[in-house]
């Protein structure tokens, strides 16, 4: 269920980014025609207030890390850039790991052929400096799996 409202949030963005419309009328929109019925339509909302509200602080994270300018990124990458950011962020009861993962399969569906192995680069550097110690504790239980194969 989070999946889907993820997808939709990345749409949602993308529309919003698109048209300049109200995020108001594109979550009525969503909701009324976009198949909320296999999302969780508290967390989509969560999202996408969420991601609006503190745009300016997700792009600053994101864009230290890009290789280019923010406005050169195609739309939908920076949809996904900026939900994985919120994530990361903000939503720390789930795992970095499936932030990214998550991040990953929505650009493989929405996303240019190969986006999907840039968003994993940024979301990947942007875990390490959001979620150090989580990302250490995980490398480290890594690491000792492999030494012991």
């Amino acid at each position: 269920m989070r999946r889907k409202s993820r997808e939709m949030v990345v749409q949602a963005l993308y529309q919003l980014a698109l048209s300049g419309g109200s995020i108001t009328a594109t979550e009525q929109q969503f909701i009324t025609e976009g198949g909320m019925k296999k999302a969780d339509s508290g967390y989509f909302h969560d999202l996408l207030y969420g991601i609006a509200k503190n745009m300016k602080t997700l792009d600053d994270h994101v864009s230290s890390l890009l290789d280019r300018p923010f406005n050169q990124l195609d739309p939908v990458e920076v949809a996904i850039l900026r939900l994985g950011c919120f994530e990361l962020l903000y939503r720390t009861d789930i795992p970095y790991r499936v932030i990214i993962n998550e991040s990953i399969e929505i650009a493989k569906l929405f996303g240019a052929q190969d986006s999907h192995k840039y968003i994993n680069g940024i979301l990947d550097k942007l875990a390490v400096q959001i979620r150090k110690e989580e990302v250490a504790a995980f490398t480290t239980r890594w690491k000792t799996a492999q030494s012991k194969t």
